[in-house]
């Protein structure tokens, strides 16, 4: 049985970032995806005309380092698009509102004052940020804006986990999306020398070996590698994980998740009732967020990523949808739906976290995803250089 340097479980952001990074350490890499398709979160909806839009991660920033350390690796450096700047807005009442207009100030500025002393360590979203701004604003502006950052509630996040400052790269426009959408990025990647891979492959378990690691799939083949890199959600490292590494399952089980289901649709320009705006953070509505593919204009289209609740029927989503935009059904020229399961870390979150490292320490089994700093792409690769730099130097 032929033994691979590093066997990397799943196919999206984290784990293409795994193997991509791997590669600058000569590893030959077999990465292994459940589903049809890489990418995870990210995924363009492409059209047979040439017209796409994001079903998943709709931004990139300058500040984003690892991402445009891939971007500039794999010569996409030509197809960066910047963004144009339009308005995010709330949506009240069924129409949309500017954020600033929405703001009580009068108890804004008596909260103000306090914040200068306020800490985050320790503080849920909904404690850090309703003594800045106050409870009323928090809950009628604020805390909509937050969950649409992360597609659900936002409130007992450890407040540490939703916004980092990071240095930014000036010879990069400051957000910004590539020409044929965010999924040439993982076709780039997918395309390195160096990396094999299968998709349609579900992993059962992986188990520790004299000299490595042996990863069982469906079907009941047996692969081995010298390293192995998890990079699936929390839930399903764990299943994989509870034979051979029962403590280490058990600190991944205790990691809550979040299904949210994505509505995506194109419709004509002229028909839809509002202005061009980059998204929309309903305050207690049937979704989380409506991003659209406005800051990259088109002169006939719109397209929109709505981002809905658990369990919402799919006729209550079209109609809802509907409903937003002001157009009826009749003149979606294209629907596309995608279902994601999602952290929902509450405090105590980097506990879990310090666990899973203590337990992997000194093991060429590296674990990775959007459940360790954050949830954003960049979160997710800094998570897969700094573990996949860990195993490499175990040789």
């Amino acid at each position: 049985m032929k033994t691979h340097d590093l066997i990397v479980v799943g196919g999206g952001v984290s784990g293409l970032g795994f193997a991509y990074f791997s590669r600058s350490y000569g590893k030959e890499t077999l990465l292994l995806e459940r589903e049809s398709r890489l990418g995870g979160c990210v995924q363009t909806e492409r059209l047979p005309d040439g017209y796409w839009f994001e079903l998943g991660t709709h931004t990139c920033y300058n500040s984003y380092g690892s991402l445009l350390d891939l971007v500039d690796g794999c010569g996409l450096r030509d197809q960066v698009l910047p963004r144009v700047r339009v308005p995010f807005k709330l949506l009240r009442d069924g129409a949309p509102e500017s954020v600033l207009r929405s703001l009580r100030w009068l108890e804004l500025l008596r909260s103000l004052p306090g914040a200068f002393a306020l800490k985050k360590e320790g503080r849920t979203v909904y404690a850090y940020y309703s003594r800045i701004v106050g409870r009323r604003n928090y809950g009628r502006v604020v805390g909509p804006l937050l969950s649409a950052v992360p597609c659900q509630n936002a409130d007992a996040f450890p407040v540490a986990m939703l916004f980092k400052r990071r240095p930014r790269r000036k010879d990069y426009p400051r957000t910004f999306t590539l020409r044929n959408g965010l999924q040439t990025i993982v076709d780039a990647v997918a395309r390195r020398p160096g990396l094999e891979i299968r998709t349609g492959v579900e992993v059962e378990s992986i188990r520790r070996e004299a000299e490595g690691y042996t990863v069982r799939v469906t079907g009941g083949e047996t692969l081995a590698a010298r390293a192995v890199a998890i990079a699936v959600p929390p839930s399903a490292a764990a299943i994989m994980l509870r034979d051979g590494f029962p403590e280490l399952a058990d600190s991944l089980a205790h990691i809550g998740m979040v299904a949210v289901e994505t509505l995506g649709l194109v419709v004509p320009r002229e028909k839809v009732a509002f202005e061009p705006v980059m998204g929309l953070a309903p305050v207690d509505d049937l979704f989380f967020s409506a991003v659209t593919r406005d800051p990259v204009p088109d002169p006939k289209r719109r397209a929109f990523a709505f981002h809905f609740r658990p369990n919402v029927p799919r006729e209550k989503r079209i109609e809802r949808v509907a409903q937003v935009l002001g157009v009826g059904p009749e003149h979606f020229e294209h629907v596309a739906e995608k279902r994601v399961v999602l952290p929902a870390p509450v405090l105590g979150h980097e506990a879990i976290v310090a666990e899973i490292d203590r337990l992997t320490a000194d093991t060429r089994l590296a674990v990775t995803g959007n459940y360790f700093a954050g949830l954003a792409v960049e979160d997710c690769l800094g998570r897969s250089r700094t573990e996949c730099a860990r195993v490499a130097m175990l040789g």
